[in-house]
């Protein structure tokens, strides 16, 4: 695994690797606090760690980016699934019923997917949090790097 990303040569501090594990564990209480789909604040916690610690250590900068990152990807997945669940239940509705032949089984489906993207976003923050505690950087899985 890669060390530290902040000086080449230099390992993490104590004081680095606690507040990189603070940006992943901050946002995974706060999203919890506040519900999966209303993670929100997920994203604000990981948000606060990453404007008020940028600047002094790259290694927390980068953790926290990757959190900010992270729970802002789970948030519009979130919200394209209840777009998606809209749609299913539109369609239902708009064929008084009979078109629920096709939108159960989606609706199923999609389900399924939310409970993996769910469970997926859960163990990888706790696996993110445990990488920066040990010094080490870490990638989430299916994120999208818009900062």
């Amino acid at each position: 695994m890669q060390q530290t990303t902040h000086l080449a040569s230099t390992p993490a501090t104590g004081s680095e690797r606690q507040w990189a594990a603070l940006a992943h564990i901050a946002a995974l209480v706060l999203a919890l606090c506040t519900s999966w789909i209303a993670g929100v604040a997920g994203i604000l916690g990981a948000g606060a760690v990453y404007l008020f610690k940028r600047g002094d250590s790259s290694f927390v900068a980068n953790h926290a980016r990757e959190a900010l990152n992270f729970n802002l990807s789970m948030f519009i997945y979130a919200c394209i699934a209840f777009a998606i669940g809209v749609v299913l239940v539109g369609a239902t509705v708009l064929t008084l019923g009979i078109g629920i032949i096709l939108t159960a089984p989606a609706g199923l489906a999609l389900m399924v997917a939310i409970a993996a993207i769910a469970l997926m976003w859960l163990v990888c923050s706790i696996i993110a949090a445990m990488k920066a505690w040990n010094g080490e950087s870490y990638r989430y899985p299916l994120t999208m790097r818009l900062f």
